[in-house]
């Protein structure tokens, strides 16, 4: 239940993150350092690209062989062959393409531009991309238990990440997944402000505060992969990410 007041708090001094590294020890330590406390009904909102580098999910171009599939689509794509190699083999299926554009189904179930497959803010050499995390719920609850545990609060954790949508220009956050929190909140039965019964709404409260969180996360140098969003009162759903993917039969766009 939201107390009519949100306040966002972006995490100073993460530092840049290696594979293996314990990433719940190094949050824990970024919010001793910056005296900032974790209260009850906390969403700690994480960048998807620390979680990737932490997990290991890093790739040296120059490892990949692409196939020939891999390559006509590349040439279709005006893209690298071993970006469309690492593409397909991310994904379930291919939805649309065009030049310098490839969105695909991940095989996760998101449907996102290219796969997901990210090589800003990964490493100097330009060679090495980021993939998604294997399993981000999973990622999720793994970091909302070393929080939890460490502060003895109730928290919510979303891994988040930037994407475009099909009817509108830019990027805003997503949730890839979550852990405590109430992804998707269901509004039907509730009453407008006129009495009438809501019969379809859902809000989907994680992404939202995915998207809030990035406006203090940022898109290019601004270094605070870890936002604080508080004043939404989780920590206690049994929900992930998944509630939040259209199932198929009512997907009209495919």
């Amino acid at each position: 239940m939201s107390s009519g007041q949100l306040t966002v708090i972006a995490v100073p001094n993460i530092p840049l993150i290696a594979a293996g590294d314990d990433l719940g020890t190094l949050l824990l330590n970024a919010l001793d350092s910056a005296a900032i406390q974790l209260q009850d009904g906390d969403i700690v909102v994480i960048a998807q690209k620390i979680v990737s580098k932490a997990e290991g999910r890093s790739v040296r171009l120059s490892d990949v062989k692409p196939t020939s599939e891999a390559r006509k689509l590349a040439q279709a794509t005006d893209k690298e062959p071993e970006i469309v190699q690492l593409i397909l083999d991310e994904s379930r299926q291919i939805l649309r393409h065009r030049p310098g554009i490839l969105i695909a189904e991940h095989k996760l179930g998101f449907v996102v531009a290219n796969a997901g497959i990210d090589r800003s803010n990964v490493d100097e050499d330009a060679d090495w991309v980021l993939l998604l995390p294997e399993d981000p719920d999973t990622s999720a609850a793994s970091l909302r238990s070393t929080l939890s545990s460490a502060t003895g609060k109730r928290l919510g954790v979303i891994i988040a990440d930037s994407v475009g949508r099909a009817w509108r220009m830019g990027t805003t956050g997503m949730a890839l997944g979550c852990a405590g929190v109430e992804a998707l909140t269901n509004l039907r039965g509730r009453k407008d402000l006129f009495g009438r019964e809501l019969q379809v709404s859902e809000h989907a409260l994680a992404d939202s505060v995915a998207a809030t969180a990035e406006l203090l996360m940022g898109e290019a140098n601004e270094a605070l992969p870890v936002v604080i969003v508080r004043g939404l009162d989780e920590g206690h759903s049994n929900q992930d990410s998944k509630l939040l993917l259209r199932p198929a039969h009512e997907d009209m766009f495919r």
